[in-house]
Parts: structure tokens; sequence; C-alpha cells
């Protein structure tokens, strides 16, 4: 899903810390130090649950377990809380501006959740441009396109999701997928005459690569009824606070639960309710977690669980994954005017869609001067290259079409950037056929582990914590 309705995970952001003391549970004895051989000082933690990841889904999880009487320790190896919700916070004016999630989606679950911090929600206005202005980054030409809210499309489209009401509920797919789930993207929107959406369902699904490839089921399980409820009857937004405010507030309450710039240094789960998991600083201080589960809620590839004493079991479902990645960023100087909508379009393509790697869209800030930027790929790439076709392809803008531009000169420089990689996780329609997720579903419980995050149910930050809650009333 993109930015605007779930979140993204960023390094490039500082969060001043608030620090709390520990919740002690009947499991948790405190923190207890040893050294050996002269080495620095080890924390030993005991927590009922070890939580992998400090995103939405690993946030809304401690805080549940919290409130159950359940005491978690949070591995997180970003600075904050929130993964996919980045607050950009302009040095010198002081203003803000979402350049992750913008929106949540109305559900009872999501409600509560920021009732509990004293967080009222509000009904989201989006600011219009003043110019919505359709590009080829591949030449720099300007476009005479104009797009249209497909409101009739709408209606088609949501008569196909209500064929699959399972789709909400994470992966309980049939033992076959159905036929038209199964199609590439690009040939259900033929089979149903759904075009004058696909500009809008790519905004949605940013980040997964060329959509019109991905099976329909991904699609939909993207873009799915909430979002279509969303349309109709409105997203949230917190009312006086900026999207971030959730997880400051989760981490004060969490406090020394959870250990922020901290990566998995090793892990062993060979014994039923036996959790051991060892966790290393950016400064180089080791915490060893001792726990009774352990709950892993990022995208469970291969190389993220590499730390993780992976079984055959295990990593003969995760080496199954393809996933594509994506990029935001907060440009500064760019030339650009502050309230124009840029969208990368390609006339010569399917469905007018850019061929990827490339620029999705430029969308304004709020902030005089500094632009919000998505760039997207089906594939990983470093983050040099990536900024360099960034600024290549501004400049390609800038010698094509030199009226978009306010000034003759600029100097464009990041403001904020902020890689997501890996992103959409995925695997081939043969693969589903095969009984793929039903054994991914299956690793529940598998070594005292469980899993939850958006590769077990969608990029949907409401869907994530209905199903999370689903999770833990199940299994904790």
């Amino acid at each position: 899903m993109p930015a605007f309705l779930t979140g993204r995970a960023g390094r490039s952001i500082r969060i001043r810390a608030k620090t709390g003391l520990a919740r002690v549970s009947s499991f948790c004895c405190g923190p207890r130090f040893y050294s050996t051989d002269g080495e620095t000082e080890k924390r030993i933690i005991k927590r009922d649950v070890c939580i992998i990841g400090g995103g939405a889904t690993g946030t809304f999880a401690a805080i549940r377990l919290r409130d159950e009487g359940k005491s978690a320790a949070v591995v997180e190896r970003g600075p904050r809380l929130g993964g996919h919700t980045i607050t950009f916070q302009d040095k010198v004016t002081g203003a803000k501006a979402e350049a992750g999630v913008v929106v949540i989606r109305d559900s009872p679950v999501s409600r509560k959740y920021f009732s509990r911090f004293n967080i009222p929600l509000t009904r989201f206005e989006p600011p219009a441009p003043d110019a919505e202005v359709f590009v080829d980054f591949s030449t720099g030409k300007q476009l005479n396109y104009t797009s249209q809210f497909p409101v009739q499309t709408f209606a088609a489209y949501a008569a196909q999701l209500a064929k699959y009401p399972f789709l909400d509920n994470g992966f309980d797919l049939p033992s076959t997928l159905p036929e038209d789930l199964a199609l590439p993207f690009g040939e259900f929107v033929k089979k149903y005459d759904l075009s004058p959406m696909v500009l809008l369902t790519s905004k949605l699904c940013q980040g997964f690569g060329d959509l019109l490839s991905q099976p329909t089921l991904y699609v939909m399980k993207n873009f799915g009824s909430t979002a279509l409820r969303g349309f109709a009857e409105g997203f949230l937004v917190p009312n006086g606070f900026d999207n971030s405010e959730l997880y400051n507030r989760a981490f004060t309450e969490l406090g020394n639960d959870v250990l922020l710039e901290s990566t998995v240094v090793s892990a062993s789960r060979e014994a039923p309710g036996r959790v051991r998991v060892l966790t290393r600083s950016k400064s180089g201080k080791e915490t060893l977690i001792k726990a009774k589960k352990l709950l892993i809620t990022i995208p469970p590839t291969v190389s993220n669980l590499a730390d993780f004493d992976l079984d055959a079991k295990e990593m003969e479902l995760f080496s199954q994954f393809r996933h594509t990645t994506w990029w935001t960023a907060i440009i500064r100087n760019s030339g650009l005017p502050d309230n124009h909508s840029i969208t990368n379009l390609s006339l010569a393509r399917p469905e007018n869609l850019p061929s990827l790697p490339a620029i999705y869209e430029i969308t304004p800030t709020g902030i005089p001067n500094t632009l919000n930027l998505k760039y997207g790929s089906p594939h990983s790439l470093s983050e040099d290259a990536v900024k360099a076709e960034i600024l290549r392809s501004l400049a390609r803008l800038r010698r094509a079409s030199p009226q978009l531009f306010k000034s003759p000169h600029s100097n464009p420089e990041f403001a904020l950037f902020v890689s997501h990689d890996p992103f959409g996780l995925t695997v081939p329609v043969s693969a589903i056929n095969d009984g793929f997720y039903d054994k991914l579903n299956s690793l529940n419980g598998h070594r005292s582990t469980f899993y939850t995050g958006a590769a077990y149910q969608a990029h949907d930050a409401s869907l994530l914590f209905e199903f999370t809650t689903g999770l833990l009333r199940k299994y904790f």
C-alpha cells in the first residue's frame, strides 16, 4: 500500500527519546548484568514475549500484550517506533509533513487504539494542489493527460471484491486460487474494463513493482474493501497531532522494554517455551532476552532472519518470497513549484504506467521549497544509485520542460531519504496453489515462534491491528 495509507520505515529522523521505567510482570525479573572474560557487561532481561520489529504491528502487539498483563521486549533496528510512519520536521520553520503514513482507515480497533493514548481522530480533508501535472520522467516531457476519479469503475471493482470476503482475513485462501485472483492484474483490468482506476490503484499500491504483472490477489489484498470504504466514507487522521505522536506515547509507556537501534546477533528456539535472543545496540551494548515466545513482525525474508537459526522448514518457505522495494524522500531546492502534484506516466506503455525503477510522483509538503518524492523499483537498489537517478530525472525534466520550474537554476538536495527494502513480499501463483500460505500459517507456534505483519496480511494498518488482535487472542 502507498505511504498515505500505511507507513514507511525510516532511519533519518531524530526522535527525542523519552525514558520510562520498564513494567514488571510476574514473569519479568527486571534487568540483570553479567560479564565474562573481561567482556563488556551484558544485560539479561526476562519477558513473556520478544517482539522483533517496532513498526505499527510490533508496537501494537507490545501495547496489547501489556494491557493483558504480559510483558514484552521490542527489538527495533531503527531510531524510533512507528515503522512506516515518518513525520518530517523542517529544521528552519519547525513545520511538519507526513512522509510516510498520512491517513488511517476507520475501524473499531483503530479508534480504540488511538483512544487508549488519548489521541482523537477526525476525518481527513486533503489539501488540493493548485495544479496536477503529468510528465514522462524517462524523457522529461510534460504530457497532455487528464485524470478522472473512477466512481463507476469503483463499483465494478467492488463487485469483484465482494466475491472474495476472505481477503480481509490474512491469507486464509482456498486450496486452489480462484482464476481471477491468479490473473496478472493487467489481464484482470482488461477482463472487467477497469482501466479508469489503474492510475489510482498504482498510487495505492506504490512499492509493488510492475503492478500489472502482479497476481490480482496481491492487488486486491492491498486495495481492498477497507480502501473502498475509505474513499466512500472518509479516512481518519489524528486531530491536533502528527502521526508519530501515537508511537511517541507508546514508546514513553513501553520505556526500557524497547531496544532501539538494535539488531539480533543470534537466537535460539530449540526448547518449547525457551526463546533466547541476543541483541546488539548501535553503541555495541549487548542484551540477552529470555522469553517464552517470539513474535516476528518484520518481513520474513531469509536475509532478515539470517540470525534466527532457521530450520529447513522455515528456510524452504521464506526463501520462496520475492520482494519489491521503494523509497520516500523529502527534496529541497528542486526548483519546482511548492503547490504542484507531479505524476510519472508513460503514454506508450500499458495503462500508461511508467517503467520501473523510476519516480512515482512528487507532491507538496506544505513547507516552502520542500517536496515529497516517491521512487519505486521491482528489485533492490543501493541508496546511492536511487539518489543519483532521482537527480538525473529532475535534470531531464528541467531540460525538456523548463516551463514547470519556478526558477532557472536550482541545486536539489535530500532533506530525508528512507528505504523500504524489502517491501511487497509475494510468491508465484504456482506456489500459492501448492499450499504456500497454508504452510506459512502453520509456522505459528513452530519453535515457540509466531508471525504477523504485512506478509501475513496486507500493507493496511487497520487490517494489521485486527489481524494481530486475533493472533494474540489465539496464541498468547
